[in-house]
């Protein structure tokens, strides 16, 4: 009787709030776990399952799921969340969400984790992996276009990967300019707030991070050897970059039929302008299947879709760095 008061087999489930998350998954551990989850699924050993991601009629939201197995990490679950967009107003993320983990051996609730922190520490190490791999090494100014929230957590990440010495910055709302500026000065870096074309001309790296639904780049703005991360769309419609830039540059992405149905490549596969063959896993260039850039005057571009993979793999490391040190709270389930 009192087992059955409790968990009838004597499972627990761990919770995982936001601050430790925050506590426990750094910049660093959330970038070895996106490139080692990549490059899963690049071999095959991790699976995205389609996406569910739907406008509710309501508050102007967008909600969702995204779930997977990697099977090499061990990581089964979903992420439940979307963007609130007013929610900045409420004092609130506007990005909501959680990440339940199942045991792959008897599809048990293992943990619950908040996943506040954690899509923007993951979305972060995403354009980090990329601008890694793909940036020139003698980059030295980044460009960021968008200044809200996810926005400091990649300039934090992107400067780890690269010497870079200024930042060039434009936002649809310059008013939100002075935050960023200000992590920038944290880290020692210049900073200048330009217009679009003239950021475009004297970057190395760009990251763009918007809910745009409108090319922010064109193509002709773009000068040889840039990198360019579109890290803002993840939904049918978004859109950040000209179509033509895509088709001029050499394409790389987490996962290529998200990339060709819901990223920043669905607007030029539409047009006739790319296939989704043209697409390469960045998880074969972090194999070395792929060279990656093949030359310093190349055009590469990362389209950050944001995989339910890349969720589960920051969701179980915080679960597992909970257990390890004795933090947070188990329930019966």
């Amino acid at each position: 009787m009192q087992q059955q008061q409790g968990a009838p087999d004597g499972a627990r489930v761990r919770i995982v709030s936001e601050a430790s998350c925050e506590e426990l998954v750094t910049r660093d551990v959330a970038f070895d776990a996106v490139q080692s989850v990549f490059a899963a699924m690049a071999r095959g050993e991790a699976r995205n399952f389609p996406v569910v991601r739907e406008t509710l009629g309501h508050a102007d939201a967008v909600y969702g799921f995204k779930s997977g197995f990697d099977r090499a990490g061990r990581a089964l679950g979903l992420k439940a969340g979307g963007y609130w967009p007013g929610n900045a107003a409420k004092g609130l993320t506007n990005h909501q969400s959680t990440v339940c983990l199942f045991d792959p051996d008897t599809g048990r609730l293992a943990a619950l984790v908040a996943g506040n922190y954690l899509t923007a520490v993951r979305t972060a190490a995403s354009s980090a992996v990329s601008i890694e791999h793909l940036a020139r090494r003698d980059a030295k100014t980044l460009g960021m276009i968008g200044a809200g929230h996810q926005s400091a957590f990649q300039l934090r990440a992107a400067v780890e990967r690269r010497a870079f010495e200024r930042v060039l910055a434009w936002n649809p709302h310059p008013e939100m300019l002075p935050r960023l500026e200000a992590v920038a000065t944290e880290l020692g870096l210049a900073f200048e707030a330009v217009g679009r074309e003239a950021l475009c001309a004297e970057s190395d790296a760009i990251i763009t991070i918007t809910s745009a639904f409108e090319p922010l780049l064109q193509r002709d703005w773009i000068r040889p050897g840039t990198h360019v991360a579109c890290m803002g769309t993840d939904t049918v419609g978004k859109q950040e970059v000209d179509p033509a830039l895509l088709a001029a540059a050499s394409v790389f992405t987490d996962e290529v039929a998200q990339s060709v149905s819901l990223g920043e490549a669905q607007h030029a596969v539409a047009a006739g302008a790319l296939a989704a063959g043209d697409i390469t896993p960045i998880g074969q260039v972090i194999d070395g299947v792929h060279p990656g850039r093949a030359s310093d005057d190349e055009i590469t571009l990362f389209d950050g879709t944001g995989v339910g993979l890349q969720d589960l793999a920051v969701a179980a490391l915080a679960a597992r760095l909970c257990s390890d040190r004795g933090l947070g709270e188990t329930v019966a389930f």
